[in-house]
Order: C-alpha cells, then structure tokens, then sequence
C-alpha cells in the first residue's frame, strides 16, 4: 500500500466538497448522500492506512518543491487515530443533518462546508511539514467562521467574526513560532526537527495558538459563543474537528517532535488545570443547555491536554483515548440538544424538564453519552480518565492529581444537574407539547451514545493504536 491513499483520504473530502452545491441544484438528497459518502470514504482511507501501522510499515508520499522544499503526508499511528475518530464521529453528525438541516436555507454551503472542515482536518494530521500544518489550519477557521455564522443574524454573525479572529490571530502567531523554527534548523519538515531543542520563545509562540484553537482559558470564550450555530455545527466544532485539532497539534510537536525546556512541563499542566477547573464551575452557572455543554467541552479539553502534557507513556495513552471517548459522547450530547431545541424551540433548561416521557430514546442517548463524559464505569470516558490521573501522579505531581479528581467530580455534577432539569422533574408550565425527533436524528443519536459504551467494553482495540504511539516516549 502507497501514500496516495492519504492523498485520497484529503483530496475526496476537499475536492468532493467543491462538487455539493451543483448535486444539490439537481436534487437535495443526492447532494446529502453525497457528503455523507465523502466522509465515509475519508474513513475508509484512514482505516486502510491503519494495516501499516500494524505492520510497522506507515504509508507516507513526498512531493518534491523548487529550492529544495518539499512537503508530505505520513499515516503514523497518531494522525491514523486522529482521521479514524474525526471521520467516525463527522459521519455521525452529517447523517444527523439530514433530519436537522432540511429545513434550514443555505444547505449547499452548510454540506460542503462540513467536508472541506474534514478534508483539512485529514491533510492537517496526515501533514509532515510545518507550513502545510498551518495552511490546513486557516482552512478549517474559514469553515468554522461560515458554519458558525450559518443563519446569518448579526448575531451570529458577529459570534462568527469572534471564533475567526481568535482562532485566525493565534494561528499568525504560531507561524511565527514555525518562522523562527526555520531560522534555526533550514527547514519546515518535522523529520528532520526530531529531538530538536527548540527556543522557549517559538513555544510560546505555538502554544499560544494551540491554546486559541482548543479553546483553552484564557482564550476560551470564543467555543461557548460558537452555540449560535446549528447544533451539528457544534457537534463538529467541541466533538469531532476544531477543537482537537489544537491538542492534537500539541501532540504532534511537544510530545513526539521537538525537545522544549522542562520548565513548560509544568507550566502547560497548571494552565490546563486552572482551565478545567474554572469552566466546570462556569458550567454550573449556566442555564443554555448548548453553553453548559460548551464549558464542559473546554473542561474535557483541559483534562486531555493535562494527560498529553505528563511527560510519559501513562499519561500520553489516556490523553489519546480522552480525545476518542470525548469526541464519541460530546457529539452525542450535542446533537441530543439539538433534538430537545428543535422540539421546544428554546435552550433555556428551565423552561425544560420530563421529556424522558415523551422523548424517551434521546434521553437514554444523552445519559449514556453524558455518563462516558462523567466517567462512569464501564464508559469508554472512565478508562481514558483513568489513564490520565496514573500518567499525572506518575509524575509526581499529586497536587495536580487532586485538581483533576476534583474536576472530575464537578463534571459528574454538573451534568446531572443537566439531566434532571431537562429530562426528569416536572415539564415547565409553558412547555409545548413535544416528541421525538425524526428517525434518522434519533438513530444517529442513539449510535453515539452506545457507541460511547460500547468503546469502554471493547477500549483494549483503541488503546492498541494509542499505546503504538505512546510508545515513541
């Protein structure tokens, strides 16, 4: 097997996308079909490429460039665990679509946004070079900003404007961090930078845009802001995309590329505390079910980021298998707000309560998803967050380990808080009446949400692949 696997695996999503706002001038199906199709071919790249992970042989493609540049794509198993998880849980969200968006205007652009925001997450984790990294990157904040500011209320719009300038600026300053790397080595290819120290400024300078783009405190208000959008659009956006793009690129540069000074070893693990901490307390003040879901995404992130930035193999694996499980149930428990908004016309939860009476299945979707975030065993999220609080306290670090447990226990929660106002109790006085919503949302829902437990039963499979990558420590 050869690298154009990987280039299909970029080239089907982005280019395919181009193809959607003609497919849905001819019919509005075969357009919807067509992007679902795209996605799942972008899956199947990425699952093919997986076999030579196994066999110790990753496919790879360079592409040489005048003056001795070049750029390329390498299926290793952290970008191959990376493209499986986005592509899986992406797939998921447009079929949700097909339920949720039908109604909506703008629907050939809101299709090939999606895939375009895909295809430049595959060419961003497949990528080998720094400055392909960044191109990627800004592809996937345009999308962002035209997902977000999808129903084109000033509003939105101005909502829109915000993630784009946020997430636009720290990826200007991470280029200059890449900028500076060139200074020092000659070049852009991450190969040929393995183990090299680097200076304390171009780390800044890259944190500063990992930290924008995963949302992180201080450079978090941005994710709860984007809620204004559809809710697969948020689902894309704390799920399955955007925001892991950020710890993923942590990963890729900190962890497993270059050597940065030991003093960021504790820095990034007390940044990610602190915003842990504070977003699920912010969480609890909240009473929009998308904006309580958005903190606890910021929360997630923290503690994925805790166990990517321990410094040894524990922590690195549980971190890995935090991204899967996160992006698996956060999804879910977005488009399952999707489905309580769309039938209430509100977010506001106290305007909520009993809809497991009449919306049964979506709410056995949203506990199920909503447990594996907690936690709670057998979820897939208990195993991961258990990974990650051995890898800190083998760091020696037991005040962090208290922090995390602490957060842990916010999160447990404060998304009880979130089921018992929406789901149980009595309904509120002016509560329309309200069902289920159409099949092909509450199916979607409801795969993600066993999903979510079916990967704990099973999270030896994946935990196979992040241990390959762990292993590089």
């Amino acid at each position: 097997m050869n690298g154009w696997i990987l280039i299909l695996g970029i080239l089907v999503p982005l280019l395919g996308a181009c193809l959607l706002p003609l497919l849905g001038k001819i019919h509005e199906k075969l357009r919807d079909i067509t992007a679902f199709l795209l996605i799942v071919a972008a899956f199947v790249c990425a699952a093919f490429a997986l076999f030579g992970v196994f066999s110790k042989t990753p496919v790879s493609i360079r592409f040489a460039l005048p003056l001795g540049l070049s750029f390329g794509f390498k299926g290793d198993a952290l970008s191959v665990f990376m493209a499986l998880t986005a592509t899986f849980v992406s797939a998921i969200i447009v079929l949700y679509s097909f339920g949720y968006m039908k109604h909506y205007k703008n629907q050939n652009e809101y299709y090939m946004m999606v895939c375009l925001f895909v295809g430049a997450m595959m060419g961003l984790v497949y990528s080998t070079n720094l400055i392909a990294i960044y191109t990627f990157w800004e592809i996937s904040s345009l999308c962002c900003w035209r997902l977000i500011g999808f129903y084109r209320e000033d509003i939105t719009v101005q909502k829109a404007n915000k993630a784009f300038l946020v997430t636009v600026l720290g990826a200007l300053i991470m280029l200059v961090g890449f900028m500076g790397i060139y200074g020092q080595t000659g070049t852009f290819e991450l190969s040929a930078m393995q183990g090299v120290h680097i200076p304390a400024w171009t780390v800044v300078m890259i944190l500063f845009g990992i930290l924008s783009k995963s949302a992180t405190f201080p450079l978090h208000n941005w994710l709860p802001d984007a809620g204004v959008a559809p809710s697969p659009v948020t689902s894309l956006l704390h799920a399955a995309v955007l925001v892991k793009i950020g710890v993923f690129a942590y990963t890729r540069l900190f962890v497993l590329t270059f050597d940065i000074h030991a003093s960021f070893g504790s820095a990034v693990p007390t940044i990610a505390a602190v915003s842990a901490l504070i977003s699920a307390g912010v969480a609890f003040r909240q009473n929009d079910i998308k904006r309580v879901v958005a903190y606890s995404t910021i929360s997630q992130l923290a503690f994925i980021l805790l166990g990517l930035s321990c410094q040894n193999e524990i922590g690195l694996v549980g971190g890995l298998l935090y991204i899967l499980a996160h992006s698996v149930a956060k999804g879910g428990l977005f488009l399952c707000a999707g489905i309580v908004e769309h039938a209430l016309h509100t977010k506001d939860i106290r305007k909520m309560g009993g809809l497991a009476k009449t919306m049964p299945v979506t709410a056995i979707a949203f506990m199920l998803c909503a447990f594996s975030v907690m936690g709670i065993p057998p979820f897939s999220g208990f195993f991961a967050k258990y990974l990650v609080i051995e890898g800190i306290l083998a760091s020696d670090n037991v005040v962090l380990g208290i922090l995390f447990i602490v957060g842990a226990v916010m999160t447990i929660m404060y998304l009880m808080r979130l089921f018992v106002k929406v789901f149980l109790g009595p309904p509120a006085e002016d509560a329309p009446p309200v069902k289920e919503g159409t099949p092909v949302m509450v199916i979607s829902v409801l795969i993600l949400g066993l999903a979510s437990l079916l990967l704990g039963m099973i999270m030896f499979l994946p935990s196979q692949l992040a241990t390959m990558v762990g292993g590089v420590l």
